[in-house]
């Protein structure tokens, strides 16, 4: 299956988290979509492997993704090694993606940094023709992404760019309150973590808010690039 859009992350829910809405407007344009998740949130003070999986499932049939898939990498101890990145590399020419949107370059959570510059990395090498990997035995041919964009997460980063989610948010609010074990239910008695409470749900929606204002619209995404955007002409800025 070739995708238009791989969208990886450390974790479940980070995806949905850092660009569900433009996932869900690109399903909408038309685009096929993936998600890649590096993790399985293990680790997480709330929430089991069993819950995060179907809790993963459902999100991903509310943003409309062709494909989920999960490569087990151990949660919080992963790193940017060769056995790694093959791993990776294997996604991206298995999927053959023309963007590939990733975790932030810099935040609070330590794989996310780590994921970011373990898929950058992937992407590059995965074009390399002398890097032979196979997948159920059979050997894949090279293929990079033509962009890689990394998506905000915690840290409030200054975005390269941003895209309008005015007709989406709501579809992304949906996948992410799908992590039901994750985000705020004052019914809930595990403990208290920095993403369980009722402000950084309500962040979720007033930082696409904000990002919109300062666009000129009701809600936008923001991204962070690995080189310079091109455009044809000044026209296509809005």
């Amino acid at each position: 299956m070739k995708l238009d859009i791989l969208a990886i992350g450390a974790h479940p829910d980070d995806v949905e988290l850092g660009c569900g809405a433009t996932i869900a407007k690109e399903i909408a344009n038309g685009k096929t979509v993936g998600i890649i998740d590096l993790t399985r949130g293990e680790l997480g003070t709330r929430g089991t492997v069993e819950t995060r999986k179907e809790e993963a499932e459902n999100s991903a049939k509310i943003l409309g993704v062709s494909v989920r898939e999960n490569l087990g990498f151990a949660d919080g101890f992963f790193i940017n090694d060769k056995k790694h990145q093959l791993e990776v590399i294997k996604m991206i020419r298995k999927y053959q993606p023309e963007v590939v949107l990733c975790n932030a370059i810099d935040d609070r959570h330590i794989d996310h940094g780590k994921g970011s510059k373990l898929v950058s990395d992937a992407c590059f090498l995965s074009g390399l023709i002398k890097i032979e990997t196979e997948i159920e035995g059979k050997p894949q041919e090279q293929w990079r992404p033509k962009h890689v964009y990394h998506y905000i997460q915690w840290k409030t980063i200054e975005p390269d760019f941003v895209v309008d989610v005015s007709d989406v948010i709501d579809i992304k609010m949906k996948s992410v309150l799908a992590y039901k074990t994750q985000f705020y239910d004052p019914s809930n008695t595990a403990p208290n973590t920095p993403i369980s409470s009722k402000n950084f749900t309500d962040s979720v929606e007033y930082r696409a808010r904000d990002l919109g204002r300062l666009i000129g619209v009701e809600f936008a995404e923001g991204f962070t690039v690995e080189r310079y955007v091109a455009v044809n002409s000044i026209f296509d800025l809005k």
